[in-house]
């Protein structure tokens, strides 16, 4: 059976090899540790695709703003005022041209690392995801690394002018850069930038707040923010171009797909010139946008995004669900508020951006996490992601450095993974291994089951309005049939699923009583299914079940 349903392991390099438990509070590469591409060895990447995987999104491949020093091999120094965490963001991109010398084992050959990395997960069976930035540069940006004939961002911009539509970036024109908060920590020289250049969320002074991206400048499109937004589109951006040149650049390293950064920020006229251009040369090439705005989904995606994060409605809505803030059937709205698009749908739980499911601001518990994603995987064929450690319950508590005490895994400090690293060592607690075998059976059934890649859904809550915290529906494809109930509620429960007559006409179900299979646990269970009526099911506190039945040749009589 051809895999048609995408599922994809978010990890950061830079964290997941790193085996180092020093774990110091601010501490430098060589105190805690740096995973390297290296570490993501072949064994590794086969288990991710036994496992189920189709692709790995390796986050924080180029390039960007640090605190060590790699002067020595010819790329500039950093000022680490305007660095975020000792490793840095991998969102405040110093060379689009370059990878990230924390992650080679060699730093000179970095670029053979990575390009060896790129083979080995291919050879695994799986494609490869690596970030674009286009919304925002780190802001010391400066190409060393960008091909012949290239031209660097910013170069040839008239800095006298706040807007241009062929600069690259937006100015302050006779102001020098100033946050309101101390910069200044102590180094040899301040910070100097004058004139001052727009900060990456759409601060346009010379004046951004630490809660602001003030180690980022943002990207002129051919946007005038400062006339309310005017697009200047023709002639081309420069902008446009270069970051288009960026784009047809990775994709001759053999990636498959760019997870596109605050893609909403960017005008969806240049994603309609850029991707364009990119699948014209480069056919196979998917673009993932993080886009929060339900009004502007179908507009991104008619401008060339494959998928776009949903964020906003069903991450949310899952949320607020396993929190029991609303009833299960919120789950229904979500999926049908995008019913036109559910193919572009990204479905997950966490990413670097979100809290850790185990952790204390969300679920404090990784198996409250598992109906959810059993929902979310099994719902329809739309994409669904899973990051690193999430499988094992990772929580997220630690005070790393720049990343506080906040449920999240950070992305600016050098680090490592609890659960990563016990798991690696065998160690995983009772808890954590039962997560991990509830993932893995998860994604068994999605990758194995032909009514999850390509068979029909029918959500059976609308005739279930009294299930407040179970969430039920079913999967056909040919004679198989798939009838999934999760459970939010932190207590046992026998529940009573209605089974309306039009599942049994939609699907081609007969009457009758069948010989069921719960795929995640293996125990058997007699089904009556008629036009209806009502099957009972026992659901164990914070659950999932996944009965599936053959439509012929299992009956009884």
């Amino acid at each position: 059976m051809e895999s048609n349903k995408m599922l994809i392991y978010q990890l950061l390099p830079r964290l997941y090899g790193n085996r180092n438990t020093m774990r110091k509070k601010d501490g430098t590469i060589d105190e805690n540790g740096c995973g390297k591409m290296n570490d993501i060895t072949t064994s590794v990447l086969k288990q991710w695709a036994k496992t189920g995987f189709t692709h790995v999104w390796y986050t924080g491949i180029i390039r960007h703003a640090t605190m060590t020093d790699y002067s020595g091999y010819g790329m500039p120094a950093n000022h680490p005022a305007i660095v975020k965490g000792r490793a840095g963001s991998p969102y405040a991109i110093t060379d689009y041209y370059d990878i990230d010398p924390d992650l080679a084992v060699h730093v000179d050959m970095r670029w053979q690392e990575f390009c060896q990395l790129v083979e080995r997960t291919h050879k695994a069976g799986m494609k490869v995801i690596i970030d674009f930035v286009p919304n925002h540069v780190a802001r010391q940006y400066h190409s060393i690394c960008k091909p012949k004939g290239i031209k660097d961002l910013g170069q040839g911009d008239d800095q006298q002018q706040g807007f241009s539509p062929q600069n690259n970036f937006y100015y302050c024109p006779g102001e020098r850069f100033t946050p309101y908060f101390d910069l200044y920590h102590g180094e040899k020289e301040p910070y100097f930038e004058e004139p001052a250049k727009a900060t990456g969320n759409d601060v346009f002074h010379n004046a951004p707040s630490r809660n602001d991206w003030y180690e980022t400048v943002k990207l002129n499109y051919g946007v005038d923010y400062y006339a309310g937004r005017v697009g200047h589109f023709d002639p081309i951006p420069s902008t446009w171009k270069k970051m288009t040149d960026i784009l047809l650049f990775w994709a001759s390293k053999d990636v498959d797909a760019f997870r596109c950064d605050m893609a909403e920020m960017v005008p969806a006229e240049f994603w309609a010139y850029a991707t364009e251009k990119v699948k014209k040369k480069f056919p196979h090439i998917q673009f993932i946008g993080e886009v929060y705005n339900p009004a502007e989904y179908r507009h991104y995606i008619a401008s060339g995004f494959d998928y776009l994060y949903d964020k906003v409605g069903m991450y949310d809505t899952m949320k607020a669900v396993m929190a029991h803030q609303l009833p299960a059937n919120a789950i229904s709205a979500a999926w049908q508020s995008t019913d036109d698009i559910k193919e572009h749908m990204l479905y997950f739980l966490e990413n670097h951006d979100e809290q850790r499911v185990a952790s204390d601001f969300f679920a404090a518990s990784p198996l409250k996490g598992v109906p959810a994603m059993v929902a979310l995987t099994l719902m329809q064929q739309n994409p669904v992601m899973v990051y690193f450690g999430q499988e094992y319950g990772e929580r997220g508590m630690d005070e790393e450095g720049f990343s506080g005490h906040d449920g999240r895994t950070t992305i600016f400090d050098y680090w490592s993974v609890d659960t990563i690293c016990r798991a690696a060592w065998n160690t995983l607690s009772n808890e954590e291994q039962q997560t991990y075998e509830a993932y893995k059976n998860m994604l068994a059934v999605a990758t194995k089951e032909n009514a999850v890649q390509n068979g029909l859904f029918f959500d059976l809550m609308y005739v279930n309005g009294h299930l407040d915290r179970q969430y039920v529906f079913l999967r056909k494809a040919d004679n198989e049939l798939l009838m999934v109930a999760v459970n939010f509620d932190e207590r046992p429960v026998s529940i009573g699923v209605n089974m309306p007559s039009h599942a049994f006409d939609y699907l081609d179900i007969p009457e009758k009583t069948f010989d069921a299979k719960d795929l995640l646990t293996g125990q058997k269970q007699a089904l009556q299914l008629k036009k209806d009526g009502c099957v009972a099911l026992q659901l164990e506190s914070n659950s999932a079940r996944v009965l599936k039945i053959k439509i012929k040749g299992t009956t009884k009589k």
